[in-house]
């Protein structure tokens, strides 16, 4: 036998009862023996409620009493056999007649006893159960109704009652044995007390019948049917990675429901768990589905938690001052109180000193739970042992839950790691005995954004997701794209990563979408979007979308995005630029933005600033790392000053080398943009901060390359002349290099804490001799690298590599994330 348990949205429409329908036809044609127990139609108790409400305030119900007819009747007319129609339609009136009759007496009262109330609400069940009964008689005509108020007996505490577990037994037992060929259909939620006075079993109640029910009659299944796919991960509506969970202990699903997870209530799971009855959660709209089951017996999980549960809007109440401290029966004393008033504690926690205990409650209990505690402390307070108590609001609790947490080490470092990465304070902390959960209060406004994070972070199978909004789509831009978006398929199989771009800026317009900017068409998208670039502003909504794993990347040459590095590393965002003005400007604005980085644990990452694609700055971080020491760097770090001079040989003139040169798209505009050093400079000078100096520009030793007649010529024009009037200073040069077995290289030198850029003649021993077309290379003389050097080589300019560098260091982000 199984019991079969239809919440209220499963129950609440025709297409509902229509999918109700197949899956009991479905059950007796696999001659399975089964219960239904309902629940009224979804809305109908608040509506009842609310009518009460209305009755006592001396308002008028009717309205809502016609509408709650129509409801019903409309499901009648539909689904009911012509011949049954009039009889189930009476019956339901007699039910709405004698509800009407008792909110005529409590407005003419003017009270509203939880006794009535319970009694008023009874009407949901009631008429949702016996309509259904008579609608499943089109497939089983031995159906009958059942008034669970007949066989479920509890105390007088109205609202919440007790169930009398050895009389109900005995009166379920014995209906059933009597009903042994009837398909029955019983009301969820409610009961009755020994005066057959109706009673109701709280939140959850018809989750509650079935469970009742099912251990009586030591049932083989109870499935609960509801509208969502068993229990899931994590709330489905914050984090949409969320999934189904195939199967959860007792324990596991009493921890997730009380912290929030509302498929089912921890009451609901007792008798079930005391005789070991699995519970299986359902969708009526996917009955397919195979659902949630909560059982003993689980299989091996290879996750260290099941889910995540949250719980929103609670109030915190703290209690601190020396009088707690070593003062036996002061907690019992406290808590006794609360119960004994019926204010619901949720969680609680206590420092080691004594000094201080925080608890949590529902915010309607906040004022009621402080004056409470005033009231009973009135001596402590006035004698300053105790403070004043504080409340604090607008907090959620945050709970990760699995069996398997037990004795696992790491499980706190990785959900405090992945809250504060993504700058999620957490105000209160609490961890049972069990160690089958961590609860955390957190702010509300940080609950969707921590969800995320640690879902991401424990369920190591799914893709983590980079939320990343770009500043600048040119040419880098452009490249940086399109590698994204080839290469996604790579990334989340072997990365089990996905970037998700979710902003773009350019000069004229920029877009947002919080759902993702679609890749293939983002340059149309971009170019339609309805605003005009606004840099302040884009920054703005990245910050207020406070998205987890978000990364700001800047793609641009100009000084404006940078001045937002700081304001993102506060609001805990990643940055990945390859934008060199903000690291080669003053020391101070540099070793600001790596300490701001480094506080709120997110990632400065440049790699692109210094060789574009090359790994320059991630070998060099890894040889101080390792604990390697660098006694010289020696590098090329302008791709057109190395084409330049790797050309100007043989017969070869400077002039004809840089015209080549700036035909090739190798130099700027004017090429003594390049050939005076200031690139090189800066490049030079972020190796040099990156290796632990803290030089500024004025620090740097340049040499020139051109004479100061060809730098300060007053048009590109005129340099050119005068490259060719200095023809006989360039070849002097060479032929004296070429005579000596040499060559001409403008190389940059990090030495003795100083650095300095100048030409040189290099001979065949040198790792620079025999460079090529625009490679970059640097090479490091360190203490293990001392007699043969450490050289990295490869191009160090075009927006493909460059691009290739910010991605790499995106991916970076990914993984630091993990």
């Amino acid at each position: 036998m199984k019991i079969l348990k239809f919440g209220g949205t499963s129950v609440g429409s025709v297409e509902a009862l229509k999918a109700l329908m197949g899956i009991v036809k479905s059950n007796i044609d696999e001659q399975e023996e089964i219960v239904i127990a309902v629940s009224a139609m979804g809305g109908v108790t608040n509506q009842l409620l609310n009518m009460a409400n209305e009755a006592v305030a001396g308002n008028d119900f009717t309205p809502y009493l016609t509408d709650l007819e129509k409801r019903h009747f409309a499901v009648v007319k539909e689904l009911v056999g012509l011949q049954q129609q009039n009889q189930v339609i009476t019956k339901l009136k007699l039910y709405f007649q004698e509800l009407e009759d008792i909110l005529q007496g409590v407005a003419a009262l003017k009270e509203l006893s939880p006794k009535t109330k319970d009694t008023v609400v009874s009407f949901g069940e009631r008429s949702s159960a016996f309509m259904i009964s008579r609608i499943l008689r089109i497939i089983k005509p031995e159906t009958e109704f059942l008034d669970a108020t007949t066989i479920i007996k509890t105390d007088s505490s109205f609202g919440n009652a007790k169930v009398d577990f050895d009389q109900t037994n005995m009166l379920v037992q014995n209906y059933f044995s009597l009903n042994t060929n009837n398909l029955v259909v019983v009301t969820g939620f409610i009961a009755s007390n020994n005066l057959n006075q109706i009673t109701t079993l709280g939140r959850g109640g018809s989750d509650y019948t079935a469970a009742i029910l099912g251990a009586a009659l030591n049932v083989s299944q109870i499935e609960v049917w509801t509208d969502v796919n068993g229990m899931m991960t994590a709330d489905p509506r914050r984090v949409k990675k969320a999934f189904s969970m195939e199967e959860l202990s007792y324990t596991e699903a009493m921890e997730l429901s009380f912290f929030g997870a509302k498929v089912i209530y921890p009451p609901t799971m007792i008798p079930a768990f005391l005789k070991k009855i699995p519970i299986v959660i359902k969708n009526t709209f996917e009955p397919s589905f195979e659902g949630t089951f909560i059982k003993h017996d689980l299989k091996p999980s290879n996750t260290t938690i099941r889910g995540i549960s949250s719980v929103d809007h609670i109030s915190i109440i703290n209690i601190e001052g020396s009088g707690m401290i070593g003062k036996a029966g002061f907690s019992g004393r406290l808590f006794s109180l609360l119960s004994r008033e019926q204010v619901n504690v949720i969680l609680i926690t206590q420092s080691s000193s004594e000094h201080s205990i925080t608890f949590a409650v529902n915010p309607d209990d906040a004022l009621k739970a402080k004056e409470l505690i005033a009231n009973e402390f009135e001596l402590e307070l006035l004698a300053g042992k105790l403070e004043p108590v504080k409340i604090e609001t607008n907090l959620s609790i945050l709970a990760i839950v699995g069996e398997n947490m037990k004795k696992t080490p790491g499980i706190s470092g990785k959900l405090f790691n992945a809250l504060g990465r993504n700058g999620v304070n957490v105000v209160a902390i609490a961890q049972g005995s069990s160690e089958y959960n961590i609860s955390v209060i957190i702010y509300n406004d940080d609950l969707s954004k921590a969800l995320n994070a640690v879902h991401d972070a424990f369920f190591a199978e799914l893709q983590k997701t980079l939320n990343v909004f770009v500043v600048g789509v040119g040419n880098i831009g452009k490249e940086l794209l399109s590698q994204i978006n080839g290469h996604a398929a790579f990334l989340a199989k072997n990365n089990l990563l996905n970037i998700k771009v979710l902003g773009l800026i350019n000069t004229k317009k920029m877009l947002i979408d919080t759902n993702g900017i679609n890749l293939d068409s983002y340059q149309a998208d971009l170019a339609n979007a309805p605003e005009i670039a606004d840099l302040p502003s884009f920054v703005a909504k990245m910050k207020a979308l406070n998205l987890p794993n978000c990364v700001f990347i800047d793609n641009t040459a100009s000084p404006l995005p940078s001045k937002f590095y700081k304001e993102a590393f506060e609001a805990n965002i990643s940055v990945v630029t390859c934008n060199k003005i903000a690291n080669s400007g003053e020391y101070a604005q540099f070793a600001d933005l790596k300490n701001t980085a480094q506080k709120h644990g997110v990632d400065f990452y440049y790699e692109t600033n210094v060789g574009a694609g090359l790994p320059i700055i991630k070998t060099l971080n890894d040889l101080i790392v390792s604990g390697d020491k660098i006694s010289k760097i020696e590098a090329i770090l302008s791709g057109t000053i190395s084409f330049i001079f790797n050309n100007f040989k043989g017969e070869a003139n400077f002039h004809d080398v840089v015209k080549m040169a700036q035909e090739k798209g190798y130099t700027e505009p004017d090429p003594r943009d390049d050939l005076g050093g200031i690139d090189f400079m800066r490049k030079m000078l972020i190796l040099a901060r990156n290796a632990g100096l803290a030089l500024d520009a004025k620090d740097v030793e340049l040499g020139e390359i051109i004479p100061e007649s060809c730098s300060k010529a007053p048009s590109v024009a005129d340099f050119y002349q005068e490259l060719k009037n200095s023809n006989t200073h360039f070849e002097q040069m060479k032929n004296d290099a070429a005579e000596a077995g040499k060559v001409l290289r403008y190389i940059g030198k990090l030495e003795n804490g100083k650095v300095e850029i100048s030409m040189q003649a290099v001979g065949a021993y040198h790792p620079f001799y025999a460079l090529s077309g625009s490679d970059n290379i640097i090479a490091f003389t360190t203490d293990r690298y001392n007699e043969t050097q450490m050289v990295v080589k490869g191009p160090g300019a075009g927006a493909a590599v460059t691009a290739a560098g910010v991605f790499a260091d995106l991916v970076k982000v990914g993984a630091s994330k993990a």
